[in-house]
């Protein structure tokens, strides 16, 4: 359905209006009455009015909703509609307000309130959800308890906090609106018990559809390792008797951190070793972390408006990250999410859609869920502990759960808890919340033998609204690699904070040691005695201690040097992911053949059996062309997608050439013995095999992929021989085949619609689409299918960047129609044009054209008419 708010020009909220709301709220009751067409809710509300207020206008939000009857204190009273909900005359003291009002969960296509899927009721409110359930006044800073009784003859009923009858709920915890949360459905239960470090016995329970409960083990265990990583390392305990997962098939988002009621998309907790890939597994245990984790940085300590919405998601990402460091690989962790925050939030900040962590205004909230607000958000987390160290950062999180349990916070609250546990003085690294961009810093150095001087140079593009940038306090984590390989240097924090600054280290008799450093950091030498060293390499920002775009000034041979003896594992993967950057770039733009150094040197890493397997493999992954058409563009160059992507096949090849006989002998080696376990070994052996495997299968036809296709007893492995197989074209009958055996689970068969679109050859890509398109699995109202298809066209980047623009014209279309069901979703995917200004004048008005032509259509909904009109600037 259309959304009701639906504008051409719709309004605009700045963060510098904020004002207290006028009402508090002490306790909210909510009875449902459940039918698909004709839902009724009673609510009774006890408000007060807000000594802070300014304003003392009574205003509930409502959208969708008719109103049956409305009381104060048990008279009736009159309401008057107004743009976006109702106002009413109140008295100026505490009353109750009680209602009852009828919603139709059946017909509520956008997954936005209460909503119906497949038979079962479920909720979503963030960001502004609730104001479709019942009038409210839905924004987080009022906060409030909350007691529910949910009428229907449905086998589950739950709502949020301890159960206190049948479908009676009662949450102690005082939670604004957007947390609330109801499901209710002939479901199935995987229940455990987690007993937490205060004592209380907590009972756990996962809930899925009949016929999924064997893919509910992993999550259970995932949820308990959350629940003890997070009294171990940050002391919280978990506050309730019972916490409750429902798996959702419909859901706009991976998941949802209710208070005692998490709502996951099921393709975020549904997992066999039969139907889910490792990289599915380690999904899934990262988002039951993050969405446990939002019990204290979420729900207990809240967010005080919209705009401080990174306060809750860039620290949950943190912890989320931390969580998965400690229990999988450390290196290969902090390198996937470096990849993920190059490839979706650079791209952001380097576009029309760039904004700070924390906007200063936005039309709709849900368009503002974004890669920023949580990869850079959770990045600036980081950088604050590099800058405080690990103790003091402890202390201070201590203090914050302590100072603001129960409160509705902003991230001048958060920094004052840092100034004060600290003593720093915070004023320039706030700057990372209002400043919107990727800072680029330059390198330059200077050798004299007694002396090794680096002087950094940072800059920040022009993004929209802010044309003039300051410079940012950048906390750079420094070594230095010896010609012999050794650590000539301890890894040193060098504090940038003006726009150009110098770090000298002095050469000593063992190596090198820093002169000059800023606030909080190792001292240096002072007046040692001048010794001769020879000139080292310098491994700058280690373990990506700055979201920044680096210009190091290394020499290839500098980078191969890195490549091979870099004792920081992700300045060691860069120097190899940058050297491959700059062959598969001269190889789009010159047609330079891939120097045999860099291959050599890929090859002597990817069969060094002392490294991580898992990290060798992402050694061997080449760059994305995507990033390889930013680093063009970034070069003053106009990308040419379809040369990228025959650079990139010339690559593979040259690989496969370099590796033809380690290949063979690392997929062997690697092969996992006995029953599949998504334990970290065994993970890392998988990842390694099949990148060897994608490698054979340049040289045999498929021959290889195809055994293992038919004898792989995971998916992991299965998956990866189909995708090796559509990527040479000879994957008609196995991806028949594959439908056959999987039909019947539809999450196997959102990767056979995704692999399909993603990596179908670049001429026949656009007519696979749109086949799938009328496949009669295809459906718009569930999100996971739609993405699959979509997304994946959209990643098949030489297809959908088609010189003649019929790509953008095809997902330009399917957005269009998409809105008129699921405004979210199709705001969301209106990203995939946000390269836009990237292309050549052809490409650029063919995107243009399908961007109006979604921006034109009848009743665009104001999600997406915000998203179309920034991207058209």
């Amino acid at each position: 359905m259309r959304d009701a708010t639906a504008s051409a020009t719709p309004e605009t909220i700045y963060l510098k209006d904020y004002t207290p709301p006028a009402y508090l709220v002490d306790h909210v009751t909510l009875d449902f009455a459940l039918d698909p067409e004709a839902t009724r809710v009673k609510s009774r509300i006890a408000f007060r009015p807000n000594p802070e207020a300014s304003d003392t206008r009574f205003f509930l939000h409502g959208e969708q909703l008719k109103l049956i009857w409305a009381t104060i204190d048990g008279k009736s009273v009159a309401t008057r509609a107004v743009p976006g909900g109702i106002e009413a005359d109140v008295p100026n003291a505490p009353f109750v307000w009680e209602a009852e009002v009828e919603i139709a969960p059946a017909s509520n296509t956008a997954l936005e309130g209460l909503y119906m899927s497949n038979g079962m009721y479920c909720t979503q409110c963030e960001a502004e959800g609730f104001r479709k359930i019942t009038y409210y006044p839905d924004r987080p800073d009022v906060m409030a308890t909350f007691d529910v009784t949910i009428q229907s003859d449905l086998p589950v009923l739950l709502s949020n906090g301890n159960p206190t009858g049948a479908g009676q709920w009662h949450d102690p915890w005082p939670k604004p609106a957007y947390l609330f949360a109801l499901v209710a459905g002939d479901l199935h239960a995987t229940s455990g018990s987690f007993t937490t470090m205060e004592g209380r016995e907590v009972e756990l329970n996962i809930y899925v559809r009949d016929g999924d409960q064997d893919k509910t083990a992993f999550a259970m265990e995932a949820l308990k390792l959350s629940m003890k990583w997070d009294e171990d390392v940050y002391k919280r305990a978990y506050d309730l008797d019972i916490f409750n997962i429902v798996a959702v098939d419909d859901f706009n988002m991976g998941a949802m951190e209710n208070k005692g009621l998490n709502i996951f998309n099921s393709s975020a907790v549904l997992a066999s070793p039969e139907t889910a890939t490792d990289t599915n597994f380690e999904r899934i245990e990262a988002i039951i972390a993050h969405e446990y984790f939002h019990n204290w940085t979420g729900n207990r300590i809240t967010c005080r408006d919209w705009f401080q919405l990174c306060l809750k998601e860039g620290l949950t990402v943190y912890r989320d990250q931390q969580f998965t460091a400690d229990v999988r690989s450390a290196s290969v962790a902090r390198i996937e999410n470096v990849l993920g925050l190059r490839a979706a939030q650079f791209r952001e900040d380097n576009g029309p859609l760039a904004h700070p962590v924390r906007p200063e205004s936005f039309v709709e909230i849900n368009n503002f869920y974004t890669a920023t607000v949580y990869e850079k958000g959770a990045e600036v987390i980081g950088m604050l502990r590099t800058l405080v160290g690990a103790e003091a950062y402890d202390q201070a999180l201590q203090l914050y759960f302590e100072r603001h349990d129960g409160e509705a916070c902003t991230i001048e609250d958060w920094l004052q808890v840092f100034e004060d546990s600290t003593g720093r003085d915070l004023s320039q690294f706030k700057q990372w919340y209002s400043q919107a961009g990727t800072p680029r810093v330059t390198v330059e150095e200077a050798y004299s033998g007694d002396t090794f001087s680096l002087t950094f140079t940072q800059s920040t593009p022009p993004t929209p609204g802010q044309d003039t940038k300051a410079p940012q306090l950048l906390p750079l984590n420094i070594g230095l690699i010896a010609p012999d390989g050794s650590e000539a240097a301890p890894t040193v924090t060098f504090e940038m904070t003006e726009a150009t600054q110098t770090l000298t280290f002095a050469a000593t008799q063992v190596g090198w040691s820093p002169l000059h450093l800023s606030q909080n950091t190792q001292s240096g030498t002072g007046h040692a005695q001048p010794h001769e060293q020879p000139r080292p390499i310098p491994s700058v920002n280690r373990n990506f201690s700055a979201p920044i775009i680096l210009n190091d000034g290394l020499s290839d041979a500098d980078r191969l040097h890195l490549l091979a003896h870099d004792t920081d594992p992700f300045n060691r993967w860069d120097a190899g992911r940058q050297l491959m950057r700059g062959a598969f770039a001269r190889l789009a733009t010159e047609g330079t053949a891939p120097e045999t150094g860099l291959l050599t040197a890929i090859r002597d890493v990817v069969a060094n059996e002392a490294l991580d397997a898992e990290f060798r493999a992402l050694v061997l992954s080449l760059p994305s062309e995507d990033d390889i058409a930013q680093a063009i563009f970034d070069a003053g160059q106009t990308p040419d997608p379809t040369a990228i992507h025959r650079a990139r096949e010339t690559l593979v090849e040259a690989l496969a050439d370099t590796l033809q006989d380690v290949a063979p002998v690392l997929y062997a080696a690697h092969q996992v013995p006995g029953p599949y376990t998504p334990a970290p070994g065994a993970v890392a052996s998988r990842a390694l095999a099949n990148a060897a495997l994608g490698l054979i299968n340049r040289r045999d036809g498929g021959a290889a992929a195809l055994a293992q296709l038919e004898t792989a007893d995971n998916m992991t492995n299965e998956f990866a021989a189909l995708c090796c197989l559509v990527r040479i074209g000879k994957a008609d009958q196995a991806l028949a085949d594959f439908y056959a055996k999987w039909r019947h689970e539809r999450l196997v068969i959102d990767k056979w619609f995704s692999v399909q679109t993603s990596l179908a050859p670049v001429e026949a890509a656009l007519d696979v689409a749109r086949k799938l398109t009328q496949h009669p699995d295809f459906t718009m109202k569930t999100p996971n299918r739609f993405r699959a298809c979509m997304y994946g066209f959209a990643g098949n980047t030489a297809a959908f960047h088609a010189e003649d623009g019929s790509g953008y014209a095809f997902v330009g279309d399917w957005l269009a129609r998409l809105d008129a069901l699921n405004p979210q979703a199709a705001a969301r995917m209106t990203t995939v044009f946000s390269t836009l200004k990237r292309y050549d004048p052809d490409r650029q008005a063919h995107m243009r054209a399908a961007l109006e032509a979604i921006r034109d259509t009848d009743g665009l909904s104001r999600d997406t008419t915000e998203m179309v009109l920034r991207l058209l600037g």
